[in-house]
């Protein structure tokens, strides 16, 4: 009995080739069936895909490519700075095919030797943020990396080989990428001021207080605020905050447009909270100490 080919083609990571599925057992009137019934989509001349995909990687497919870049890092679910760049999608194009540019007009085209096999309408994500880091600079690739990392998406041995394909004077960004970060804009905060010399202290727990973004040196709290911290939201940060400062901490709060539109008001902001020594406190020191041995007991 022939398979299904919506079946085969899910099987092979929702895309494939007609080659491919006749060698799964699917047959060319098995394939035109399915789709005249919409169950497969034919992005190409012998490219199959199932319903779904989107409408970014059915142009990448149509011209013979895959979603690459930052367009597949976000189909992936990925945190990245937006760019503007719109509908325009980035696609990977073997590097020994022949394509017209009035068939890729629209397109950021990148022609480089994947590492990993692609599966799917989209580059591998080694190959993904690898294309980031040299299209999109150290930033977006930082991102998008804690990113994949939080999302279990990149794993040990992922990494490792991301950590060989990318100039050595960058490696260093993928050792110092935790699986933490709660978004980017925590990734980006930590970034910079990493550039300016200064270390922080991810994901601490307050007793009293809860999980704060980031604690610089004793008591000096920097906080991240996305789009869910409005409405009641809101309302908790500000007992958060409130909390804290009986308990000796100073609190920074930042939200999305601060740390990326004006970010020499943050850096100003805090490098001033440091030059007042706003984050030394001996009962700050006291709070993390008892904080330290609970984690013990």
């Amino acid at each position: 009995m022939h398979p299904f080919p919506p079946d085969a083609c899910r099987a092979l990571g929702g895309v494939a080739k007609a080659g491919d599925l006749r060698a799964a057992g699917c047959t060319s009137r098995g394939l035109r069936a399915s789709v005249a019934s919409g169950e497969l989509l034919r992005p190409r001349l012998g490219t199959y895909a199932l319903p779904g995909t989107s409408d970014l990687a059915m142009r990448a497919l149509g011209v013979g490519g895959l979603l690459a870049c930052v367009s597949a890092a976000r189909s992936l679910g990925l945190w990245t700075l937006d760019d503007g760049e719109g509908s325009n999608p980035h696609v990977w194009i073997a590097p020994t095919r022949n394509t017209s540019r009035e068939v890729l007009d629209g397109c950021r085209i990148h022609r480089d030797t994947l590492i990993d096999p692609p599966r799917g309408p989209s580059v591998g994500i080694v190959d993904v943020l690898r294309q980031l880091l040299r299209c999109h600079g150290i930033e977006t690739f930082f991102t998008a990396l804690e990113s994949a990392l939080r999302q279990g998406i990149l794993g040990r041995r992922a990494s490792e080989r991301l950590r060989r394909a990318i100039p050595r004077e960058h490696r260093w960004l993928v050792d110092f990428a935790r699986s933490d970060a709660d978004s980017g804009l925590e990734s980006l905060l930590r970034l910079r001021l990493h550039a300016i010399g200064m270390t922080l202290a991810p994901q601490v727990e307050i007793p009293g207080v809860g999980r704060v973004d980031f604690v610089v040196g004793d008591c000096l709290i920097l906080e991240t605020d996305g789009a869910t911290h409005e409405g009641a939201g809101r309302h908790r940060d500000l007992v958060r905050d409130a909390v804290a400062m009986s308990l000796g901490f100073i609190t920074l709060r930042f939200d999305y447009a601060m740390i990326v539109h004006e970010w020499e008001l943050v850096e100003l902001a805090v490098v001033g909270a440091l030059a007042r020594n706003r984050h030394r406190s001996d009962l700050g020191l006291r709070i993390e100490a008892e904080a330290a041995r609970k984690r013990r007991s």
